[in-house]
């Protein structure tokens, strides 16, 4: 297969690509304002990430662009941790914060939140206008100085600097000030920045390009096609394909793996950038690229709980039991894996294994990522697999345990501030505006269905209970449109009422149910999901084993007793303690007695998620 991708190479290539037609995305997202989310456990996340924006004192995240672009710091105390002026890559963190806040004003209306946000833009406008007496090119931002750039184009940045990395952080967080509060201040920024890299990019050889995407550089080709996308102008798209990094990409479009040994979190981002060049171009092999990366983490580099990596690094394929770790599945390319599969499923939206993916990282990592018992939402690095781990174990950067206000600013704590900001972003979609909508996520929620002046209300206690009801609410006359219900794959036997009466089309797990209807004021509907236990194999040891109940994966508590190796536990003995309030179950483990319980709650206590197991489950739990 002849790989061309990089086509800003030559005029003619260029004109080409040009005429290339934009996709258009079957199914559609809501603005994130017409999303809510109700009380429940996300809802909770959300608050305390919430409750950290508006506490973190603006004027020491501003410490390090000021100091750099020659501005005054008076009155400002620097952060520490990886925003610390001496940190290497200092100053990727705010951009998390620029979406964060953004978001938090496009869903919650938190004028807090967005007032932060346009003071940031406003002073990070100050320092890109000082560029001339800073000593800097025109357009340049960041928190650390231009050389930085100049040793990264010579080969000779060897202090740890991933500037391209932190730039995109920054580059994102301004287009997200620009969509979601409209400020014309970040859209000046932005745009002055994404010409910086044009200008720094333009004049490299293909060659030495590729030697500088050795270092990783985030999303820079996933922001600058998104600023063609929003703009229009050819310029972005020709600059977001000088970052596509042929030495990955180029086995992913053959559909090898070549991800054992590769650091993770550096891969995915170019394959969220490769969806929206798919977008822009119509190139499938962009597509391909993407889809084809997707398959091979989902099937075989992920484990039970939906994360992958370990040591933030991909192993050979399959290998799960072989590597269970204290430092596995790192937050943030969990995180990044979800905007991923979202991605793909806007472009194959009869794909539920999508969100089948989805809702385990969502529920089993990413939901127990974050530090339930402080107030600011604070959240761990990785999610421990081996026998004994615990959440809040961390890397030792981060002093081994949760991230904190002022002294880590971590990756995984900047991709959790957007992450915990935009939880209800994947419960709906719809296609065609008002013909059809989608249902993927059961969490307590309110759309607001503008176009239809109608609103749906999502109530459930999802997963402690195996029921969730959709209620509608609507002024207008009654309309025909359709309901797209994810039936999970986990579940048997599913069932809908419509009103109360049976919908008698043939429900099959792994699928979408379709029901079209005229739909009125107060109309219900009552989704039944049963939920059994069933094991999820390690894919290199089929004897290892996670237990999960419908999408919950379970563990065992083990208090703060350690484990030296992999417990042994009698299926058969597995059986439930009745609770309105949690999943508990009890087993024999090493002829112990031991409760499992959900991982997402699993605080505060060492557990054990992988087995090795003998027996067989009961089919009457």
């Amino acid at each position: 297969m002849l790989f061309k991708l990089r086509l800003y190479a030559i005029i003619g290539t260029l004109i080409s690509m040009a005429a290339c037609q934009s996709t258009t995305a079957p199914a559609s997202a809501f603005n994130l304002s017409s999303l809510t989310l109700q009380d429940g456990r996300f809802h909770e996340n959300q608050e305390r990430t919430l409750a950290y924006l508006k506490f973190i004192d603006v004027e020491s995240l501003l410490y390090v662009f000021r100091e750099t672009h020659n501005l005054s710091t008076q009155n400002a105390t620097p952060n520490g941790g990886w925003d610390a002026p001496d940190f290497p890559f200092r100053s990727h963190v705010q951009g998390h914060f620029l979406t964060a806040w953004a978001q938090c004003w496009a869903s919650l209306g938190d004028e807090t939140c967005r007032d932060r946000a346009t003071y940031f833009v406003a002073e990070l406008a100050k320092c890109q206008a000082n560029n001339e007496a800073a000593g800097f090119t025109e357009g340049y931002l960041s928190g650390f100085p231009e050389s930085e750039f100049t040793l990264l184009r010579e080969g000779r940045l060897q202090n740890g600097n991933v500037a391209f990395y932190a730039m995109h952080k920054t580059l994102a967080g301004l287009l997200d000030v620009w969509r979601y509060i409209g400020d014309s201040t970040a859209l000046d920024v932005l745009l002055g920045l994404a010409g910086w890299v044009d200008a720094y990019t333009s004049g490299l050889s293909e060659v030495h390009m590729q030697q500088i995407l050795q270092t990783e550089f985030g999303g820079m080709p996933d922001v600058l096609a998104e600023i063609y996308l929003d703009t229009k102008d050819e310029r972005w798209l020709v600059t977001a394909q000088r970052f596509d990094h042929h030495a990955v990409l180029k086995p992913l479009a053959e559909n090898v793996d070549d991800l054992n040994g590769l650091h993770a979190n550096t891969q995915v981002p170019k394959w969220i950038g490769a969806v929206h060049e798919y977008r822009a171009t119509g190139n499938k092999t962009y597509l391909d690229i993407a889809r084809n990366a997707w398959q091979m983490t989902v099937n075989t580099h992920t484990y039970a709980i939906g994360g992958n990596s370990q040591a933030e690094h991909f192993r050979a394929p399959n290998a799960i039991a072989g590597y269970l770790a204290a430092d596995t599945c790192e937050g943030c390319n969990s995180i990044n894996m979800l905007k991923l599969t979202r991605e793909l499923w806007l472009l194959d939206s009869a794909d539920s294994a999508y969100f089948e993916f989805y809702e385990n990282a969502l529920l089993n990592h990413l939901l127990g990522q974050q530090n339930p018992d402080e107030p600011h939402g604070h959240v761990t690095y990785f999610t421990s697999l081996n026998p004994g781990g615990r959440r809040g174990v961390g890397p030792a950067w981060g002093g081994g345990t949760w991230s904190t206000d002022y002294e880590s600013f971590w990756c995984c704590q900047g991709t959790a501030l957007e992450h915990n900001t935009r939880l209800v972003d994947s419960v709906y979609f719809r296609r065609d505006e008002t013909s059809t909508l989608y249902v993927n996520l059961f969490i307590p929620s309110v759309l607001d269905w503008t176009e239809k002046q109608t609103k749906i209300v999502q109530t459930t206690a999802f997963p402690l209970e195996d029921t969730t009801t959709l209620t509608i609410k609507t002024q207008q006359q009654p309309s025909e449109w359709t309901l797209q219900v994810r039936i999970p794959e986990w579940t048997f036997d599913p069932e809908i009422k419509v009103n109360g009466v049976d919908y008698t089309t043939l429900l099959q797990p792994g699928t979408y149910a379709a029901i079209t209807r005229t739909w009125s004021d107060r109309d219900t509907v009552q989704l039944h999901f049963p939920m059994r236990l069933y094991t999820r194999p390690a894919n290199d040891n089929s004897s290892i084993e996670a237990i999960v109940y419908g999408p919950t994966v379970l563990c065992g508590d083990y208090g703060d007793s350690a484990l030296s190796s992999t417990p042994t536990l009698a299926l058969d003995t597995v059986s439930r303690v009745e609770s309105d309030s949690t999943l508990a179950f009890t087993a024999l483990a090493n002829g112990q007695n031991v409760t499992l319980t959900a991982f997402y709650e699993a605080h505060d206590f060492n557990y054990n998620v992988y087995w090795a197991t003998t027996g067989e489950l009961s089919v009457e739990i």
